[in-house]
C-alpha cells in the first residue's frame, strides 16, 4: 500500500466532475484536478495544452499511462504530470472509459479511490445545453458510449456511487473525502 492518496472521477459528461472537484478544492486545497495533456483544439481550461511530438516523446519514453481520443483530440494521463500532481496533493483525475481506470491503477500505484458520478442522459443534454456547450451532441454520444461501457463492464466495482441529480456538489464532496480518510485509517492499522 502506497501513501499517495488519489481520486477518479468516472462519468459521462456534465454528470459533475468539474463541479465536484471545485467543491472538493473548497472543502480542502490539498485536491486538485489532474490537467490532462491534451493534443488538439477546443477548450483548454483544465488541460496542459501539448503538441503531438510531446506526445509521441512521452509514450516513446513508456511515459504515458493512459490515452484515449474523444472531439477530435488526444487526451493523455503521463506520468511525470501524475508524479507533479502528487508532489502537490491528492489528484482528481476525471476519466470516461473504464479501461482508462484500469490502466491508471495498474499503471501507476498510489491507493485510488474510484468513483462513479451519474446522471441520467437527458440531464447530461440539459446540463450540456445550459453551459454553452457547442458540441451538445457529441456529448450525448459519450454519455451513449459511457452507458455502453458500463454495461459491457458490470463487474465493475466502485467506492463510491453517487448521483448528482439528487446529491448537492458539496455533500459529494464530503462523502469522498470520507472515504479518503477512512482508507488511510485503515491503511495505518
Amino acid at each position: 500500500m502506497t501513501d499517495k492518496q488519489g481520486v477518479i472521477l468516472y462519468g459521462p459528461p456534465a454528470s459533475g466532475k468539474d463541479t465536484v472537484t471545485a467543491a472538493l478544492r473548497d472543502l480542502d486545497s490539498k485536491y486538485a484536478q489532474f490537467a490532462r495533456l491534451k493534443v488538439g483544439t477546443g477548450k483548454a481550461a483544465s488541460y496542459r495544452m501539448g503538441t503531438a511530438e510531446q506526445l509521441r516523446k512521452l509514450e516513446a519514453g513508456g511515459d504515458v499511462v493512459y490515452a484515449n481520443a474523444r472531439y477530435g483530440n488526444t487526451y493523455a494521463i503521463d506520468r511525470p504530470g501524475v508524479d507533479a500532481a502528487f508532489a502537490a496533493g491528492v489528484p482528481v483525475i476525471h476519466l470516461g472509459q473504464i479501461d482508462g481506470i484500469r490502466a491508471l491503477i495498474g499503471g501507476y500505484p498510489a491507493d485510488w479511490s474510484v468513483v462513479l458520478l451519474w446522471c441520467p442522459r437527458e440531464v447530461t443534454e440539459r446540463r450540456s445545453a445550459g453551459r454553452g456547450d457547442s458540441d451538445t451532441a457529441a456529448r450525448l454520444a459519450a454519455w451513449d458510449a459511457t452507458r455502453e461501457d458500463l454495461d459491457a463492464n458490470s463487474g465493475t466495482v466502485w467506492d463510491l456511487t453517487l448521483d448528482t441529480t439528487v446529491l448537492a456538489p458539496r455533500d459529494a464532496a464530503r462523502l469522498i473525502d470520507q472515504l479518503l480518510t477512512q482508507r488511510a485509517g485503515a491503511a495505518t492499522t
